[in-house]
């Protein structure tokens, strides 16, 4: 089976869609059975580090946008002569030249318009819908996205597949004796992840907590939120570090320096980054969403999305201050964590990729 992914997500720094893809080339990588396929990645820049995957990289110039993937992309697939062509972020070219297999995360631009620019809603809306009645199969990374998809696009329930991501392949640790009073946030800093609104709850919780800090990583998608000037009128400026970007190696010890991860968002197709901290032991306080509930379980601190700011502070004390409460939620963490394997989810893909290439 030859196979040909649009890649553009891996390019630069990848976040979100980038690292979906990345995990599961590096399972994939690792498995005989998809090693038996022919692989090809088409971006329209150089991946770092793709060497370490079996497959071809095809670069076609250009910015990488819609553009791009609406009139260089179909290109680059018909070239390939592809058994399957998959779309892993959402949008597919209106041409496609194969069976095709796309991944939508999460409908939030059908869910909350509000959230987006009238252009950049109106583009998401249009193309993830053309996209996914076009598609031969829909993948999706929870129920709770699975339900959105067909309360908004409309499409067959048997054509969408949950197959949920997993947690890394690093190994796992669910609690440390010795941590610092920090609070770590990491993603994307977008309208609905409410950044500011950990801000000004931090700085209720630094009054109670004098060794608190407060890191937030992640680059910042949201132009009506200006989180230096945040941090610049906080009485606590000098306990909040803002971030767009850090390597691995810094990531991963701003975990290990973590006592609480903070994500308070509203609505996510998965959110990947509080089950990251759990497994890296640090327990998450987070907004008490369908989705949420999903994803982590009992391994959280739940807050209501109408709690004041008061609230969600009173949740942060209580999880830096306390070891047995954080524990509590920590004991919780193995049985979440086990639903998680990128292992799995690349062979539940790679099912769909041949079955879909094969015409069942």
């Amino acid at each position: 089976m030859r196979v040909v992914i649009d890649a553009r997500e891996l390019c630069g720094r990848p976040t979100g869609v980038g690292r979906y893809v990345s995990r599961l080339l590096d399972a994939w990588a690792a498995s005989d059975r998809a090693r038996r396929h022919e692989w090809h990645l088409v971006a329209h820049a150089p991946i770092e580090g793709a060497s370490r995957w079996p497959a071809d990289v095809h670069l076609a110039n250009g910015a990488g946008g819609t553009a791009w993937e609406q009139f260089v992309l179909p290109r680059a697939i018909r070239a390939h002569r592809p058994d399957v062509f998959f779309a892993p972020g959402y949008t597919a070219p209106a041409t496609v030249a194969a069976p095709m297999v796309l991944t939508i995360h999460d409908v939030s631009f059908f869910a909350h318009p509000e959230w987006f620019s009238f252009h950049e809603g109106t583009r998401r809306r249009l193309l993830s819908a053309w996209s996914a009645r076009r598609a031969r199969a829909v993948i999706t990374i929870s129920q709770f996205s699975r339900a959105e998809i067909q309360r908004y696009i409309g499409i067959n329930a048997g054509r969408i597949r949950v197959i949920t991501p997993g947690v890394g392949f690093g190994e796992r640790s669910h609690s440390r004796p010795n941590e610092r009073a920090n609070v770590l946030y990491v993603g994307s800093i977008l309208a609905r992840r409410r950044v500011d609104r950990l801000i000004a709850a931090f700085n209720l919780a630094a009054a109670r907590v004098p060794d608190a800090y407060l890191d937030i990583v992640g680059e910042n998608r949201d132009p009506a939120v200006d989180l230096d000037a945040l941090r610049r009128q906080s009485p606590y400026a000098d306990r909040i570090n803002l971030q767009s970007f850090v390597d691995d190696e810094t990531l991963a010890a701003l975990y290990r320096n973590a006592r609480v991860f903070a994500f308070l968002s509203e609505y996510e197709g998965f959110g990947l980054t509080p089950i990251e901290a759990l497994v890296r032991g640090v327990p998450p306080v987070l907004l008490d969403t369908p989705i949420a509930r999903e994803v982590c379980g009992e391994a959280a601190r739940f807050v209501s999305p109408a709690a004041s700011d008061q609230d969600v502070a009173t949740a942060l004390v209580e999880l830096l201050t306390s070891r047995d409460a954080r524990q509590s939620l920590l004991d919780h963490a193995p049985a979440v964590l086990g639903r998680f394997d990128w292992t799995r989810a690349a062979d539940d893909t790679l099912s769909v990729l041949e079955e879909v290439a094969l015409g069942r």
